[in-house]
């Protein structure tokens, strides 16, 4: 594999990014770029190779030092395509954690894609075809979303449907800080925050604990 590509890769906060891993991703790309032929797996303005590396592969592993590594499961609500849960699985894949990830998607069409790549990659994945919001008494440790629902909503979801979990990671984009401001004001978030490695503008949030305020 050319060097550039390690090298682009080494981005990802974890301890050497191992080649098998780096083989996996571009799988992933490869995967990815001829399904998206047939549906929407992602946009067509980051469907390019460069832009799939770095605004969806880069961006999802980022979040690798707030998943918590001592549960059994890890969800990603409303996955789509697989981001980030794809990406994490093949990071957990080469640190040899038995942690499975269980990817929440209603459509059929994305479903198959989800589990053609795991299957194909060897992941330690779930794929379960329902609407999350029908799903009741979730347990799991950390929960993860990417590009799903506006974190309002997000909250009022795991605060409806889940009986168990750990943290919450949410991908905030350039209007982040405005949603954070106006959630807290009907939230007590328990949170810190990461800045983005792939855009200037956007940040990470982990979340510890969630209250609904009183008003």
């Amino acid at each position: 594999m050319d060097n550039t590509i390690l090298n682009f890769y080494s981005k990802i906060p974890i301890t050497n990014v191992s080649r098998e891993t780096c083989f996996d991703f571009e799988s992933l790309i490869s995967m990815i770029r001829e399904k998206n032929n047939e549906i929407n797996i992602i946009s067509k303005k980051t469907a390019g190779i460069t832009e799939i590396r770095e605004r969806h592969i880069i961006d999802s592993a980022q979040i690798i030092d707030f998943i918590d590594l001592n549960k059994n499961t890890t969800c990603d609500l409303g996955t789509g395509g697989g981001m980030p849960g794809l990406v994490i699985a093949i990071v957990m894949k080469k640190l040899k954690n038995s942690l499975r990830i269980n990817l929440y998607e209603k459509s059929h069409h994305k479903c198959a894609f989800l589990k053609d790549v795991s299957k194909k990659l060897n992941l330690n994945t779930k794929i379960i075809q329902k609407d999350i919001f029908t799903v009741k008494n979730i347990e799991t440790g950390t929960v993860m979303s990417r590009a799903f629902k506006p974190m309002p909503i997000i909250l009022n979801l795991i605060n409806q449907n889940f009986k168990k979990f750990n943290n919450i990671i949410l991908f905030m984009g350039k209007s982040g800080k405005k949603i954070l401001s106006e959630t807290l004001k009907t939230w007590d978030l328990d949170y810190e925050k990461k800045k983005s490695i792939t855009n200037n503008d956007s940040f990470i949030i982990n979340i510890k604990k969630i209250k609904k305020k009183k008003l």
